[in-house]
């Protein structure tokens, strides 16, 4: 099989001085850098996903276009600055995007997901019906929300559908 990580809208408005702070980011943050250098060190391609709102749907609370809280982390950027980015305006990181194809002039058969929100954006992206051709795996010490709870409850409804595994261990 030939893994790519998805790296799901760690952007800055999801950090403490964005505005939607997620429940311990820093935290996932550096979890995920270790996942990207040990993607890295073993051929894996890392793939950014960045969500911009949709402007011809009015303001968004975040993620709007020309602020700096829509900019993927610059840890994130730096830790694989070649990565292709692919720019989603839904949840499902395949809805109307460049992902399927950026996957497929990869070769990828599995998916390494992660990012934020563990309920929303990774879990679409997860058990999207355009992921269904791929082997899907959650890193769930890659992920993150607004709190631990609603964490832990995604990663429990995410379980019935794909695999969870630490970072570590599946790439």
């Amino acid at each position: 099989m030939s893994k790519a990580l998805i790296v799901i809208d760690l952007q800055n408005d999801y950090f403490p001085d964005g505005k939607f702070p997620q429940w311990h980011p820093e935290e996932t943050l550096a979890n995920v850098e270790r996942a990207i250098e040990q993607a890295r060190a073993k051929g894996v391609p890392v793939i950014h996903v960045q969500h911009i709102a949709d402007a011809s749907r009015g303001i968004a609370p975040f993620f709007n276009a020309g602020t700096p809280g829509v900019e993927i982390h610059p840890r994130i950027l730096a830790a694989a600055p070649d990565a292709p980015v692919v720019v989603k305006h839904f949840a499902d990181a395949f809805h109307d995007t460049t992902l399927k194809a950026t996957l497929d002039a990869l070769g990828a058969t599995e998916l390494l997901v992660c990012g934020m929100m563990t309920q929303n954006c990774v879990t679409h992206t997860a058990i999207s019906k355009a992921a269904e051709p791929y082997a899907v795996t959650v890193l769930s010490d890659c992920c993150t929300t607004v709190s631990q709870m609603l964490h832990l409850i995604a990663l429990n409804a995410l379980s019935t559908r794909v695999t969870l595994a630490l970072a570590a261990d599946a790439i």
